[in-house]
Parts: structure tokens; sequence; C-alpha cells
């Protein structure tokens, strides 16, 4: 593994110093896909609590951020879908756990925001429905908008695909969905990934977050658990198969 002071040994390691109770916290990822897997296990044996955690999602139970759910540890979450998991859906029913719920659209900008220094901006979607309770609207041209602020935190958790010992980081594919921007809007970064490489070996047109915005990186390992498995069954597929061969 290259040597650098960004580079940490393990997803502990790299907690060390930054975890404390209240936080705030943003993780990268979509359903399962992209999730910062080592660096959310790591939090959770912190045994840090009164967390908010800002994410597209909470995982699902006991995987992922369900895995904070089932300790109590977070206090708070700032999503926009939460439906595969049913210890989110008890703790939010039984008023263990406070939900900011946001559009998905107006989620992503809400962080591209604060990474970008944007205290605000004003957007179109959620206009007339609960969305936009208690918020600014303000009127352009023939339109309403809602007023939404940026978010920020004090720690960003994210994973990628790649990345060298200053911290560049590669996504792959459907990866790259909220940690980019997440990494731009934490006041500080540690992004977990499945190989580090030496520096230079990224080419620079294909670098997706630039070092500048990493702190810590560790190397981890992953389970990449499938959210929601669907196959056929071999009858199913039997009968598919039969039916092509005779459309041929």
């Amino acid at each position: 593994m290259p040597s650098s002071p960004k580079v940490f040994p393990d997803a502990k390691t790299a907690l060390e110093g930054l975890a404390f109770d209240g936080m705030t916290v943003m993780s990268g990822g979509f359903g399962l896909c992209g999730i910062p897997e080592n660096l959310i296990a790591a939090l959770r044996g912190s045994g840090v609590t009164g967390l908010t955690v800002i994410s597209n999602n909470a995982g699902v139970d006991g995987f992922g951020l369900g895995q904070l759910l089932t300790t109590h540890q977070i206090k708070k979450m700032i999503s926009s879908y939460v439906g595969e998991n049913k210890e989110f859906e008890r703790q939010y029913l039984a008023g263990e756990l406070e939900l900011e719920f946001n559009p998905q659209g107006t989620l992503a900008e809400r962080i591209r925001a604060g990474g970008a220094g944007i205290p605000g901006f004003y957007t179109a979607t959620g206009v007339g429905t609960i969305v936009a309770a208690g918020k600014e609207i303000k009127r352009f041209g023939d339109r309403d908008y809602v007023l939404e602020t940026g978010l920020t935190a004090d720690l960003s958790i994210i994973k990628a695909w790649k990345g060298d010992a200053r911290g560049n980081l590669v996504y792959r594919k459907t990866a790259r969905n909220f940690n980019p921007m997440m990494a731009t809007a934490g006041k500080v970064c540690i992004a977990e990934v499945e190989e580090i490489v030496p520096v230079g070996a990224l080419d620079p047109d294909t670098i997706h977050t630039p070092g500048i915005y990493v702190d810590r990186i560790v190397q981890g390992t992953f389970e990449k658990r499938i959210e929601q498995r669907t196959v056929r069954s071999s009858s199913e597929a039997i009968a598919q198969n039969k039916t092509a061969k005779e459309e041929a």
C-alpha cells in the first residue's frame, strides 16, 4: 500500500479523532450501491450517539446504515427514500427517530450547494405540498419556488472504486451517485476504496473527485449485497427459451 499521510490501514484508524456524539455525517451511496460499508461499521464500533445522518436512504435491516439504526446511534435522518428498512419505519412511527424528507433531486442539489458554499437556492419542486411547509416561497415570472438550504456535515464518508495516495478518486458506474458531491460538503472527508494505486496511475481525465477534497483514504473489503434479488424460476426460464426457439 502506498505511503502517504492520507492513507490509513483500516476504517477504525481512519475515524480516530473525528467521531463525536451529536455530529452530522454524510454517507454516500444509493440503496446498497456505492456505500462506505467499512466506515459505517467502524462508526458503529466507535459507539458515538445522537447522530444526524444525511444519506439518500438508510440501508437495509442490519446492513449499511441499518446497523446504526439497530444500535440506536442515529437521532435524525435527512433522506429521500427509506422504504427498505423495517427498523427505520418502527423507530419513526414510535417517535424514536426524527426524519427530514427531501425530493431526491432536491437532496442532491442541497448537498452540491453546501459543497459549493451556496447557502440556499430556489426550486419549483415541492411547491404546494408538505415539502414546502414552513419554507419561504418566492415567485419568479409566473411560477412559485421554494427556498431550500445547502447541506454540510462534520464528516463525509464515501466510497470509490480506485484512489491514489493523494486522495484522487474514480467511481465505477452507478456508484458515482451521491459520493462526489458529498466529498465536497463535509468539513472532513474519508474515502474508502477497493484499490489504492500509486500516484500517477490514474488518468487525470478520469478522476471524478480531486484529492483536495479528501482528507483520509482507506482500502476496504466489500460484501456488495444485492438490495432486492429477483430471479426467474427454472420453469420460467425453460419456457422462455422454448418460445424464443419456436419464434426463431
